[in-house]
């Protein structure tokens, strides 16, 4: 188990622009306030998306797009440093006209409407490669 106790700084509410691209909305306003480490909730809806899954046998993602509103029930990431960038890491679960779920890794998704509590914290979190996992975690 990898711990440690974090420091917060500030706390936000955002409404995110219509028509914007979900993640990169959420990492530009990282960007315009500086904030390098931070916890986020959000919900809303998008105009499509596009959701990873990841393999863990294969240790890559899978895409998969869907080109249809969706309603997002429930958000949650973290941001952290990747390759010197500012990367919102963001799980959603969404939902269909008739209740269908899909949930996973939130790459992208076009902004119909969209509110974020967004918690910025005043210790590093800098996304480095795992053997173990394949993947970019912070430690």
């Amino acid at each position: 188990m990898h711990y440690r106790e974090v420091d917060t700084a500030r706390e936000f509410l955002l409404r995110l622009e219509t028509g914007a691209d979900w993640r990169a909305e959420i990492e530009e306003f990282a960007k315009l306030e500086d904030i390098d480490a931070a916890w986020f909730n959000a919900m809303g809806a998008v105009q499509d998306a596009e959701v990873w899954f990841y393999d863990q046998t294969e240790a890559e993602y899978n895409s998969v797009s869907f080109d249809e509103p969706l309603e997002i029930a429930a958000c949650i990431g973290n941001i952290a440093m990747l390759d010197d960038e500012r990367f919102a890491h963001t799980h959603a679960v969404l939902s269909r006209p008739s209740g269908q779920a899909l949930a996973g890794h939130l790459n992208a998704g076009t902004v119909f409407a969209g509110e974020v509590y967004l918690r910025a914290l005043d210790t590093d979190l800098i996304r480095e490669y795992d053997e173990t996992t394949g993947l970019d975690v912070w430690l």
